[in-house]
């Protein structure tokens, strides 16, 4: 069984049944869904979701056939503006609370960087880093627990805080809630000199904590001077779809797929790369 979905974002913005209308027009079962990208009526500040604007956007979506398998609200959670760094906090929290009226449990994040747009700090891969995501998780875990909701962690090897499976595994044994698990995206987390062992370090992945992971991401890369370039659409580079799909067919089957760098014009064309690869 396989289950793929897309990016609402990468399709424009509107009204929830304008884009639910666009999305419904492929051969998708789910999406993910980050509300401020996707209508223009909220800010990337909290205190605007309500369950009758989530109700609604789940109804819509579900007219369509598409379930909202995960929101997106990709924050930066070690900040080094503390202000900026808590209010994005808050607006997870509401993420998390409101999350089961969007008819979804996973809402999901990256790991940040010390600097405020997530690009590469020698300083995000300090300890102190590392222990200041750790409070931002576990925090982010309470609220969590309190709705019945999933934090989605993804990790990106070399720029974020959590880089590597080590840093991944470490920081799901110190916040230590089942409401913590993992997006795994395979080519983010590849480091960027490593990528001739992607078969190898896609298994290891599913070893360290393929227990953990409840959602999975989709696109390629190619290898440029030795080094991994590009967030491309699945199938135009070096991304091994084919073991990923079988790998997803055996440990996880049903898990959502959602496919990154898509668009009207490749959308279909990825979708049936992405289904040839899983026969």
């Amino acid at each position: 069984m396989l289950n793929l979905g897309l990016r609402a974002h990468d399709y424009g913005q509107g009204t929830p049944a304008e884009i639910a209308a666009k999305l419904g027009q492929y051969d998708v079962s789910c999406v993910q869904l980050a509300p401020a990208k996707s209508f223009p009526v909220l800010a990337e500040q909290p205190g605007q979701l309500t369950p009758g604007f989530a109700n609604h956007v789940r109804d819509v979506f579900a007219a369509q056939g598409i379930n909202i398998a995960v929101l997106g609200c990709y924050i930066n959670p070690i900040h080094p503006d503390p202000d900026t760094k808590e209010q994005a906090l808050q607006r997870f929290e509401e993420h998390l609370r409101f999350a089961r009226d969007f008819g979804c449990a996973i809402v999901g994040t990256e790991t940040g960087s010390k600097n405020g747009d997530c690009s590469y700090h020698p300083d995000s891969q300090k300890e102190t880093s590392f222990l200041e995501l750790v409070d931002s998780v576990r925090r982010l875990a309470d609220t969590a627990e309190k709705y019945g909701t999933i934090v989605g962690i993804e990790g990106v090897a070399h720029h974020h805080t959590v880089h590597s499976y080590e840093k991944m595994v470490r920081m799901l044994e110190l916040v230590d809630s089942p409401n913590v698990q993992v997006i795994y995206d395979p080519v983010n987390f590849f480091p960027l000199d490593q990528c001739h062992r992607q078969q190898e370090l896609m298994d290891e992945a599913f070893r360290l904590f393929g227990d953990r992971i409840v959602a999975i991401h989709s696109k390629d890369f190619v290898i440029k001077d030795g080094m991994k370039e590009g967030d491309l659409p699945s199938g135009t580079g070096e991304m091994d779809h084919r073991y990923l799909m079988s790998l997803i067919k055996k440990l996880k089957p049903g898990i959502h797929t959602i496919l990154e760098s898509t668009n009207p014009e490749n959308a279909q064309g990825i979708l049936e790369h992405l289904r040839e690869c899983a026969r």
